[in-house]
């Protein structure tokens, strides 16, 4: 490495060859930590970089590239003094150059909170809000995995959030996202990441909500949606995880924003991307769980419309997926039994029941606990579903139940509820109708 570094400071020839094996050199982590400590190296590095000799400056930038996948803080803070210039190269140069500048920074900047302090005052924000409208998907999908690193910075949401409300990259962003597949799923795909973790914040939800995050994500869903049963790309799955996290978190905001997306498509739309994602990306029915869960937690839109378009069974097919998955399940039936009678009178219409008993014969406390919340708001507020539970045999499965400390409680109390008679003070009378289902 000595060697090629004097090779390299000498001029020599064969210095663009030099520049190379370097290069390849820079790909072992030790080799990472020695070079950075020869007097020079850095320096001489920069000097090729900051040159005029295009194919030079090239080879200098793949070096550089290569020092910034380093996993040491050392060896990104002995790359500080090229940041200055990576962010001037992210104008003006070809797009194979930029995308190299772009990646380097996204690099140094993962692993060293010093290189992030001295971007920051340096402009990369302003400076990434002038690239963001690049016709490049290239230069865009850099673009996005440096923001991306940026917003996962510890200091994020006091130090870079707002930085990045202030300049005009939500609304690209958003707007990038949005287009889908049509800007290149790499680009999507970094920004909806981007989104996420600004919605995390939670301190900037009201500035996405104004930029019209809620309608445009689910009108994207929707899209998404609509292209699964045709020919869906590679990778569409990394697009559409975001993006149901996104709307998941806008929503459980107090923000009443619930009411502008009543559109039982987006119903239709989630259980589209269920289907198709169930066999070989099964932590998108997660997501896709949780967001139903949001959408029905206050709003009786959504528990209505789940119902009248007989979405129940394939709910309830989720069931055995996993242990999260039947927690999100019976949660979101809970949900729906909130509601009152006429709803829990629908879910007694429906197999709901047959499936509940082998769920409390599970070893999960979690998962059969939720299935306790749920039998009491059905036993509550539908008693006949009580005597059926009783007929199908569901009170020895609580029996069961009564030596477990988290659910001995809740068991025994459901058990005093089966044992009334029909029509006992325990339950409260029917006065719903069923019209709300029409």
């Amino acid at each position: 490495v000595l060697e090629l570094l004097r090779a390299v400071q000498r001029g020599s020839e064969d210095r663009k060859r030099s520049l190379g094996r370097l290069r390849w050199a820079l790909q072992n982590k030790e080799t990472q930590q020695k070079f950075v400590r020869l007097d020079g190296s850095i320096r001489t590095l920069i000097g090729i970089f900051t040159s005029s000799l295009a194919d030079m400056q090239m080879e200098a930038a793949r070096c550089l590239h290569e020092l910034s996948h380093s996993s040491d803080p050392a060896v990104a803070e002995a790359c500080l003094p090229v940041t200055s210039y990576l962010l001037t190269y992210l104008s003006g140069h070809s797009v194979e150059f930029m995308e190299l500048c772009l990646y380097t920074l996204g690099n140094l900047v993962v692993e060293s909170e010093a290189v992030r302090k001295q971007l920051l005052p340096q402009g990369i924000i302003p400076v990434l809000a002038s690239c963001i409208q690049s016709p490049h998907e290239a230069v865009l999908e850099g673009l996005g995995y440096v923001l991306s690193q940026l917003l996962q910075a510890k200091e994020a949401p006091t130090e870079i959030i707002p930085l990045v409300l202030d300049s005009v990259l939500p609304q690209h962003m958003l707007r990038l996202v949005c287009s889908g597949l049509k800007a290149g799923i790499g680009a999507a795909v970094e920004f909806a990441w981007c989104l996420h973790y600004i919605v995390c914040s939670h301190t900037a939800n009201a500035a996405l909500l104004s930029l019209g995050a809620l309608p445009a994500l689910t009108s994207l869903l929707l899209d998404l949606a609509s292209e699964i049963p045709q020919d869906a790309p590679e990778g569409l799955e990394l697009l559409v995880c975001p993006v149901l996290r996104c709307l998941s978190n806008l929503l459980a905001e107090e923000t009443g924003c619930k009411v502008q997306i009543q559109d039982e498509r987006l119903l239709i739309a989630l259980f589209l991307i269920l289907q198709c994602f169930l066999q070989q990306h099964p932590f998108i029915v997660q997501e896709c769980l949780w967001l139903l869960n949001n959408l029905t937690a206050d709003e009786p839109f959504f528990c209505s419309a789940l119902l009248s378009l007989d979405l129940l069974p394939a709910l309830l097919q989720l069931l055995p997926c996993s242990q999260m998955a039947s927690v999100l399940v019976l949660t979101v039936l809970c949900n729906i039994a909130e509601k009152g009678p006429a709803y829990c009178q629908q879910l007694h219409r429906q197999p709901a029941l047959p499936l509940l008993l082998p769920t409390l014969a599970l070893p999960d406390p979690e998962v059969v606990g939720q299935c306790l919340e749920l039998l009491h708001l059905l036993f509550l507020h539908w008693p006949e579903a009580a005597a059926d539970f009783v007929t199908q045999g569901g009170h020895r499965a609580l029996e069961q139940h009564q030596s477990t400390p988290e659910l001995q409680e809740r068991a025994r109390a459901l058990l005093d509820m089966v044992g009334q008679p029909l029509g006992a003070s325990a339950f409260r009378p029917c006065h719903t109708t069923l019209s709300a289902f029409s």
